[in-house]
């Protein structure tokens, strides 16, 4: 665009390609120069709440023994996905998106698309495995005291990641997402990217790796909550009563479960709010011939992506020893000896 002989894309005639030089370029997005650098700005603010936030929970985690628990070696692993998202698929993204191009390389673009799928599968295989680990918690303590343990949890991560990894790579390296559709990309411009899935392979993807298992975790959040509620018409915790410490310590420690369950539930639901977009477009989008806007399809990528920036603030607002945990490395006394060894359950008992 000019405007009295200003150009305010910031574009040539032959930077108006992605690849001026070869035949068949993609066209490079004609956007105004500041709303790109708006745009960069924004986008990189997301990439980078992503990435330091999910490191908080991962050093948090990893350093205060109080913290080592099953629970939270599925959120460990949970960061671990988000925070690898944000790391390596975003940046990526994030130029594709103000760009319109594709700068990387076909090889690379296999990786990314492969790396998306795979950070997908394994979020919603970890949601799974943490919401099984809160039914047992909360509907059956006893044996999820002697069941439930650190080797076991953390032996099925290790399976879901191995999984997560398979599905993803062998998805796009197999191609059997486009098959029935390959003439759509034969005949693609040069420096486009964009992870498709044919009729059949969008309905599998999205009723095997989204509604089915959300479908299961929902079920049984809702359990968790009705047994949750029945537990606490029997359970009276009054500070004013004279009651054995021991008593106290076990209505604490129940509180504690059920307030993890709550909280991980909220983690569940703005799963579904950020991915759910997604999903229904992998479903209609081929019944429409994959004629969904590249803005569209960007604009929910990004929805899908902000889901890994959120659940850091979510535990951070819901989770109290995660405020003081963070406040403690902020403030430098993680360095201090002896510093993974604190209470920091120390201001709510």
């Amino acid at each position: 665009m000019e405007i009295l002989g200003l150009n305010l894309t910031g574009d040539s005639a032959e930077g108006q390609y992605c690849f001026p030089q070869l035949n068949g370029s993609c066209p490079r997005s004609q956007t105004l120069v500041l709303i790109k650098v708006a745009m960069y700005i924004f986008l990189a603010l997301i990439i980078l709440m992503t990435v330091f936030g999910n490191m908080l929970v991962i050093i948090s985690i990893c350093h205060f023994r109080q913290l080592h628990s099953p629970t939270n070696l599925l959120i460990l692993s949970l960061a671990l996905t988000d925070w690898f998202l944000g790391a390596f698929a975003m940046p990526c993204s994030m130029v594709r998106s103000v760009e319109n191009c594709w700068y990387f390389g076909e090889t690379f673009c296999k990786i990314h698309s492969s790396i998306d799928i795979m950070m997908s599968i394994a979020s919603i295989l970890h949601l799974g495995l943490i919401s099984v680990d809160r039914y047992l918690a909360i509907c059956k303590p006893l044996q999820y005291r002697t069941s439930v343990t650190i080797h076991k949890v953390g032996a099925l991560i290790g399976i879901t990641w191995l999984f997560s990894f398979a599905f993803g790579f062998g998805v796009i390296l197999s191609k059997i997402n486009l098959a029935g559709v390959e003439e759509l990309f034969i005949n693609a411009c040069t420096g486009t990217c964009f992870l498709f899935f044919n009729k059949q392979g969008g309905l599998m993807a999205a009723f095997l790796g989204f509604i089915l298992p959300c479908t299961v975790m929902m079920a049984l959040y809702l359990k968790i909550f009705y047994v949750a509620k029945i537990q606490a018409r029997k359970i009276h915790c009054s500070m004013g009563m004279t009651a054995a410490q021991q008593d106290r310590s076990n209505c604490t420690s129940e509180q504690r479960e059920k307030k993890a369950a709550k909280t991980l539930g909220i983690v569940l639901g703005v799963f579904l709010l950020c991915w759910l977009p997604f999903v229904m477009m992998l479903i209609v989008d081929p019944l429409f011939h994959f004629s969904t806007p590249a803005v569209v399809f960007d604009a929910l990528v990004w929805l899908a992506y902000f889901n890994s920036t959120c659940n850091p603030l979510i535990y951070g607002f819901f989770y109290p020893w995660f405020q003081r945990v963070f406040q403690i490395i902020i403030s430098g006394q993680i360095f201090q000896n002896g510093s993974s060894l604190l209470n920091i359950y120390a201001e709510r008992n």
